[in-house]
C-alpha cells in the first residue's frame, strides 16, 4: 500500500508505516455518553471508519479500538440535572451511540473498552506515574507535572506559557488551587462525601479525563500505537496530554501517527449547544436517509471545517438543510443506478471485445488512489459520479432497441459497486428498501398519503383499461401537480416524488 495521511505530530503528510507490517493498530477517541451522538460525533466517526475500511480493502489487517468513556463529570453533572443515577445514564447514551453510529453504516470497532471496566489498569497507571516521579498526590487528587516532561507541547506545536489552562472544561477553581503549576492537569480526582467514585490508594475517586485514554489504548494495543485519532478539538488539552502522561510511564514514542479532523459549523460558526446551532444525528434521521448523512461528510476534506447550512421560516424555525437534502438525491441516484444495473436482463448481456470506458473499468484503482492520498474522499465522490454515469450508459445501451452490454463492463460495474461498499461503506443496502424509504419520507413532508396516491393509480388504471384516457391523464397531471411522477413498467405503475 502506499498510503499517505497528514501527521499532526509533524505537521507533514507522511506514508502511513505501522510498526508490524501488515497490520495497523488505531485508537480513535469515542464519546463521552451523557447525551446523544452530534454531528461532529458523526463526521468523526466516519472519517476513522472510511480510513480503516480502506486500510482492510487494500489487505492491511487492522485491529481498530475506539473507547466509551462512561465515568466522567459531565456525565454526572447530566446524571444531577435528570435525577438518574450515573452508570445507567451512561450505559442509556452508550446503547443509543452504538444505534446511531451503525445506522450512519460506520463499522463496529474490533474493541469498545469502557472507563468503568479499566479502573484496576487506570490506577495501576497513575500509580506508575507517582513512583516515577510525573505525578504528586494533593489532598486527594492525584496531577500530572507537566514540568516533569520537557516535550510538553509538542503535538500542538506550543509552549507551555501558551497554553489555555483548564480548556477541557473539567476543572474547578478548588482543583486549580491545589496544583503545583496551573497546567498540570488531574490524573484522579477525589469524590464529594457520599458522590459518584470508586476506592483507590488516594481516597475514594474517580479516573481524570486524559488518563482514561492513555490507559485503554496500551491496554488493548501496546505501548506505541500505529495511529490515534480524534476530532481537532482534542489536540489540546485532550492529547496533549495524553502523550505527556503515556510516554512518562513508557518512555516510548505514544503513537507514530496523528490524525484530527476539522469541526462541523452551522452558517460557518462551530456548532455548539449555545449558539442555538447544535444538532444531534437523531435530529436528522427523521429529516433524511441516514447514508445521505455519511455522504455529505465525505464532502469536504476530513481536516478542513465541514460547514453546514439550514433554511428557517419567519418564525426561526428550521424547515431544511438543503445539503443533506442533495446529498439524499445522490444517494438515491446511486441506488437506482445499481438497481437498473442489477435489473438487466441476462439475455441482453453477452461475450464482446468493446473497448470498457475508464470511468468503469479503472473506478476500483481510482477510487484507491484518491483514499492513499490523505483519505481524499472529496475526489472520491468525484470518482464515484463519473462511474455512476458511466453505468447509466451501459444500461441506457443494453435497454435500446437491440441493445447489448458486454459481460466484462458489466462484471467490472458490479466490482465497482463492490469497491464502494469496501471503500466508502456507501450502496450497501437493499436498494428497494432504500428508495422507497427515502420517497415515502418526501411524500409525508409535502403532506401526501401513500394510500392516497395508490389509490388514484388504480383509479387512473381502470381509467386506462375503459380506455378513457382523458381521465387517466387528468388523474396524472392531477398527481404531477402535487410533486408525484407515475413511471409505467410492464408490471404496473409505480410513483416517485419529483425532486
Amino acid at each position: 500500500m502506499s498510503v499517505r495521511l497528514h501527521n499532526t505530530l509533524t505537521g507533514r503528510k507522511e506514508p502511513f508505516e505501522p510498526a508490524e507490517p501488515g497490520h495497523a493498530r488505531i485508537y480513535v477517541c469515542g464519546p463521552t455518553v451523557y447525551d446523544y451522538a452530534h454531528l461532529g460525533h458523526a463526521r468523526c466517526y466516519v472519517v476513522y471508519d472510511v480510513l480503516v475500511r480502506h486500510l482492510r480493502a487494500n489487505g492491511m489487517k487492522v485491529t481498530y479500538v475506539r473507547n466509551i468513556t462512561d465515568v466522567d463529570d459531565k456525565i454526572l453533572k447530566r446524571a444531577s440535572e435528570t435525577g438518574t443515577e450515573p452508570t445507567a445514564l451512561a450505559a442509556r447514551f452508550a446503547e443509543a451511540y452504538a444505534e446511531d453510529m451503525r445506522r450512519l453504516r460506520n463499522l463496529d470497532p474490533d474493541v469498545e473498552p469502557k472507563v468503568s471496566k479499566h479502573l484496576d489498569d487506570i490506577v495501576a497507571l497513575v500509580q506508575r506515574l507517582i513512583d516515577g516521579g510525573h505525578a504528586y498526590v494533593s489532598d486527594g487528587d492525584v496531577y500530572f507535572s507537566v514540568e516533569s516532561f520537557p516535550e510538553y507541547g509538542k503535538l500542538s506545536h506550543r509552549h507551555l506559557s501558551q497554553m489555555k489552562l483548564g480548556a477541557s472544561e473539567r476543572l474547578d477553581e478548588a482543583q486549580t488551587a491545589r496544583k503545583r503549576h496551573p497546567a498540570d492537569f488531574a490524573l484522579w480526582k477525589k469524590s464529594e462525601e457520599g458522590g459518584w467514585g470508586w476506592d483507590s490508594p488516594w481516597g475514594r475517586g474517580r479516573p481524570g479525563w486524559h488518563i482514561e485514554c492513555s490507559t485503554m489504548s496500551m491496554k488493548h494495543l501496546g505501548d506505541t500505537l500505529d495511529l490515534h485519532g480524534g476530532g481537532l478539538d482534542l489536540v489540546f488539552p485532550h492529547h496533549e496530554n495524553e502523550i505527556a502522561q503515556s510516554e512518562a510511564a513508557t518512555g516510548k514514542p505514544f503513537a507514530r501517527c496523528w490524525m484530527h479532523n476539522g469541526f462541523v459549523e452551522v452558517d460557518k460558526e462551530k456548532m455548539s449547544k449555545s449558539l442555538g446551532n447544535f444538532f444531534t444525528a437523531r435530529d436528522l434521521f427523521d429529516r433524511v436517509e441516514p447514508e445521505a448523512i455519511r455522504y455529505f461528510m465525505m464532502t469536504v476534506h476530513y481536516r478542513a471545517p465541514l460547514n453546514l447550512d439550514w433554511t428557517l421560516d419567519e418564525a426561526g424555525n428550521v424547515t431544511g438543510f438543503p445539503q443533506f437534502e442533495e446529498a439524499e438525491r445522490r444517494v438515491a441516484y446511486l441506488y437506482k443506478t445499481k438497481q437498473r444495473l442489477a435489473g438487466l436482463p441476462a439475455e441482453r448481456i453477452v461475450e464482446s471485445e468493446t473497448s470498457v470506458p475508464p470511468e468503469l473499468g479503472g473506478f476500483s484503482e481510482m477510487l484507491r488512489e484518491a483514499l492513499d492520498d490523505d483519505l481524499n474522499m472529496p475526489v472520491a465522490l468525484a470518482r464515484l459520479s463519473d462511474f455512476l454515469k458511466a453505468v447509466n450508459e451501459l444500461c441506457d445501451n443494453a435497454m435500446r432497441k437491440k441493445g447489448k452490454a458486454a459481460r466484462t463492463a458489466v462484471e467490472l460495474a458490479e466490482a465497482g459497486f463492490h469497491a464502494l461498499k469496501a471503500e466508502l461503506g456507501l450502496g450497501a443496502q437493499d436498494a428497494e428498501g432504500v428508495l422507497l424509504r427515502i420517497r415515502d419520507r418526501r411524500a409525508r413532508a409535502r403532506g401526501l398519503d401513500n394510500e392516497a396516491i395508490e389509490k388514484r393509480i388504480a383509479a387512473r388504471a381502470r381509467a386506462r383499461q375503459a380506455k378513457d384516457f382523458a381521465e387517466a391523464d387528468r388523474i396524472r397531471d392531477a398527481l404531477s401537480a402535487r410533486g408525484v411522477e407515475l413511471l409505467d413498467g410492464p408490471e404496473g405503475t409505480d410513483w416517485d416524488i419529483l425532486d
